[in-house]
């Protein structure tokens, strides 16, 4: 069981526009190449954590409270977090808890609920910089698009040094180059 920052992002780091667009990334020829090995990896997931600008971007997106269908299509009855301090739109019939608690205590709520499989973090990268720097992290993929931003919502807003990264692989997906890291402990300090 791993904990699983997997997502897609510019060349130079960027995950959304400064307007929360994804265009970018559709727009770039051959991503369906990319998304070619997201149906295994969403077989060995047994929850999901979001940040509420993720959710809400799913939501006006895929129209998911009209459509709650799709919901069920994608993330089955995966349990989902979503980190957040406002009330928010429910998809009907999704296991969809909201939570402003820290990331640890909902860490081992997810751990349990998914049992064998992973936990994989949707994002967005301050989320994840949570749970990175509470040593919570074992894996970042990290799917770079032939595309460049200047700026936008960062893919980790946060300092992880080289020291707790360790490339385990590197696969060409179309036009896109799929980095896996292996994510070590934030060293203590002394």
């Amino acid at each position: 069981m791993a904990t699983i920052y997997n997502t897609a992002t510019t060349l130079d780091g960027f995950l959304a526009t400064p307007d929360n667009s994804l265009d970018w990334l559709f727009a770039v020829e051959g991503s369906d190449d990319a998304e070619s090995s997201f149906p295994a990896f969403l077989d060995g997931i047994g929850a999901m954590a979001m940040g509420s600008t993720t959710y809400e971007w799913l939501l006006a997106h895929e129209a998911l409270v009209d459509e709650p269908q799709k919901w069920r299509e994608w993330y089955a009855e995966r349990p989902t977090w979503v980190f957040t301090h406002r009330e928010l739109p429910v998809v009907p019939d999704a296991d969809i808890r909201f939570t402003s608690d820290d990331v640890r205590t909902v860490h081992a709520a997810m751990v349990d609920a998914a049992g064998p499989r992973d936990v994989w973090l949707m994002g967005g990268g301050d989320l994840v910089g949570q749970f990175a720097d509470a040593g919570l992290l074992d894996q970042i993929t990290a799917t770079v698009a032939p595309v460049t931003l200047g700026s936008g919502a960062p893919l980790l807003p946060r300092v992880i040094g080289s020291d707790r990264l360790r490339l385990v692989s590197v696969e060409q997906r179309g036009q896109f180059a799929e980095l896996r890291y292996a994510v070590g402990a934030p060293r203590t300090q002394a």
